[in-house]
């Protein structure tokens, strides 16, 4: 994938040293990619900061225009892309080609969302005060926003922060995840490319690469008006006080839960799991981590979960029947294995995989009790944890149970049960008879409680990302 040298800051190409990305599932190097450090991203910000002005004044056909070029760009190689992500991440290959095709959606949507941007008018004279004043508001752009990506899906979360930036008017800088900053370059690259050709500054859209200490340099600084981070809960948390008192948008994961009713097609919940426990290795943070089964039907649920996590493909993530591969690195690896290891010393039952195998297969524990991570955490691995409740309320209670809240699912046949999860689980989103990780890319998507505080999504982000700015206007 071609991109000049360097990193993308003010209107050119800086010199940056250079670290190898290394292919998470045999250690074989890529390509080499820039590092940046403190002294840069504070160059970044410098130049958001001074092309603000010009960046909110864009016209919204050229707004538009930046984000569908790059769009089409994206397409146009999107071959290039699914094996880029491929060999940065170790995700297989379908879970790549599904963020290629989200990435896209994303940008599209992002398109069409200026043309949203608007306001109303407002009936001042609700008191006598405001008889003869006219009332409107409209939406401006809140200023430089700061975009922080985790590495799992690299590609997808960078759209999500570039895209509604660019929509608003909002000059953005891109710091990706030292591990995965290849297909973000790329993307970065194509929107600077479209924006010049648009007739927009290029430094509209920037990227910092580097460590912690970058990121600080970037969520501290004054000029920042909004930070959106999509990554662990104690970063998250850690940003939000560092970035104070500016808005922050954080995507901070969870340990989803699905919910088997007694009434469920255990067929389907089964495949469900299957699918959602791990797809992208695990490496997700709506995959399923949590089962809760009516206890009536727990043995049956056991025995068709059992038996198709035979059938997950385990291996080189560049076949195309790869389901579970490497994770991002091994650091990764053992933290997920001991995780397993000590819910197996507190009583839980291997049913599938364990933490021995390398890569790590799908693995499944029964009986997982409270106060191990494998069920209060995030997992980020191939591990899914299953538990027999006596009833729906003692399900529903049990997602409760939880630090996190981003999305859970419930499988019922009644409609009186989906409804009761939609009013009483505590996340972002509730599911009905489909994976927890189900996202499509337009809706409101974000959680309560430590999952974070906001929502992404072109329109909600976009809303995050500007100001209202009332009118008020007595006629001559």
């Amino acid at each position: 994938m071609p991109f000049p040298e360097g990193l993308p800051v003010g209107d050119a190409w800086v010199a940056a040293g250079t670290r190898e990305v290394r292919f998470p599932y045999d250690g074989s190097p890529v390509a080499p990619a820039p590092v940046g450090d403190a002294a840069l991203a504070e160059r970044a910000v410098a130049a958001a900061a001074a092309c603000r002005g010009a960046v909110a004044a864009l016209p919204s056909h050229v707004r538009r225009a930046v984000l569908l070029g790059a769009r089409d760009a994206l397409a146009a190689r999107r071959d290039d892309l699914e094996q880029l992500l491929v060999l940065e991440t170790g995700k297989p290959l379908v879970d790549c080609r599904v963020e290629v095709d989200r990435a896209l959606v994303t940008l599209a949507a992002s398109a069409e969302e200026v043309a949203r941007l608007h306001g109303e008018t407002v009936p001042l004279d609700l008191l006598p005060s405001g008889e003869g004043l006219i009332g409107f508001w409209v939406r401006k752009p809140v200023g430089v926003v700061v975009g922080i990506a985790g590495f799992n899906y690299p590609l997808l979360l960078a759209a999500h922060k570039v895209g509604p930036a660019v929509a608003a008017g909002c000059p953005v800088v891109v710091k990706p995840a030292p591990q995965t900053p290849l297909a973000t370059l790329w993307l970065v690259h194509a929107l600077r490319e479209a924006a010049e050709a648009a007739g927009a500054p290029a430094a509209a859209v920037q990227l910092v690469t580097g460590d912690a200490s970058v990121g600080s340099a970037l969520t501290t600084d004054p000029r920042v008006a909004a930070v959106s981070f999509t990554g662990s809960a104690a970063v998250g948390h850690r940003i939000a006080r560092d970035a104070a008192p500016r808005k922050v948008l954080l995507e901070l994961g969870s340990n989803a839960a699905l919910v088997v009713a007694a009434d469920a097609d255990l067929d389907a919940a089964a495949a469900a799991v299957l699918r959602g426990g791990f797809y992208a290795s695990g490496q997700a943070c709506i995959s399923v981590q949590r089962v809760l089964v009516e206890e009536s039907v727990a043995g049956a649920f056991l025995d068709r979960l059992a038996a198709g996590v035979a059938d997950v493909r385990v291996g080189d993530p560049r076949d195309p029947a790869t389901r579970v591969s490497a994770l991002i690195d091994a650091g990764s690896r053992e933290r997920v294995a001991s995780w397993v290891r000590e819910a197996v010393a507190a009583g839980a039952r291997v049913l599938a995989g364990g933490p021995d195998d390398d890569p790590l297969g799908p693995t499944v524990l029964a009986d997982v009790p409270d106060g191990v991570a494998a069920w209060d955490e995030e997992v980020f691995g191939p591990v899914v944890c299953v538990r027999a409740v006596p009833s729906l309320d003692a399900a529903y209670d049990a997602v409760n149970a939880s630090r996190y809240g981003l999305h859970a699912s419930v499988f019922t046949r009644s409609l009186a049960s989906a409804f009761a999860a939609v009013e009483r689980l505590e996340v972002g989103g509730v599911v009905v008879n489909e994976v927890p990780g189900f996202r499509s890319d337009t809706m409101p998507y974000g959680g309560v409680k430590d999952s974070g505080a906001g929502r992404e999504g072109p329109r909600f982000a976009v809303e995050e990302l500007t100001v209202t700015r009332m009118a008020v206007i007595r006629p001559a």
